[in-house]
């Protein structure tokens, strides 16, 4: 039997996406408390993410959008990575923006420390990437386009995609 490149590039990359959801779920959290949400999305969900970083892009006017779905299109799947953020409690902090967490909560702000998390777990997961050299590139837009539909389907604040490639010419480079 033989197994061709592209589909053992295929499943190498479906490998290593999982292996960056677990690297992001055992990332560092403030006060231990988890509040990741991981997911990958391919075929046709990735599809509906693109259509409506489009949708977006001509909305808004913000083209980069445009410029993400084309990246988009070209990887066969993106790790989602979203935040439930809630307030964490860590005082003193203020991070946020308010004097402490109750006037954070009074105010819908959001907790600098959550937050915080999602970035940590987010380096963890293209560390994970990078480490078997595939192709990677984190993105607020998809990450915005995965919120407008509703895809992580709970309470989640804040999210961004990273999508993944395995070809001879990285496609989120000289985009």
């Amino acid at each position: 039997m033989i197994s061709k490149s592209n589909e053992i590039e295929e499943k190498a990359v479906e490998r290593v996406a999982e292996l960056m959801c677990l690297a992001a779920r055992t990332a560092p959290k403030a006060r231990g408390i988890d509040n990741l949400v991981v997911m990958i999305a391919k075929a046709g969900v990735k599809d509906r993410l693109v259509d409506e970083m489009r949708c977006i892009a001509k909305t808004s006017g913000a083209h980069f959008f445009e410029r993400d779905a084309r990246c988009l299109e070209k990887a066969p799947l993106v790790v989602l990575l979203g935040q439930k953020v809630k307030v964490l409690g860590v005082a003193p902090c203020g991070y946020c923006g308010y004097n402490n967490c109750q006037e954070n909560t009074k105010n819908s702000g959001l907790c600098a420390m959550s937050i915080g998390d999602l970035g940590i777990a987010i380096g963890s997961a293209v560390s994970i990437a990078a480490d078997h050299r595939v192709d990677n590139r984190i993105m607020l837009s998809v990450g915005k386009a995965a919120l407008n539909l509703d895809i992580f389907e709970e309470d989640v604040k804040i999210a961004y995609g990273i999508p993944l490639s395995a070809s001879g010419k990285n496609p989120f480079f000289d985009r």
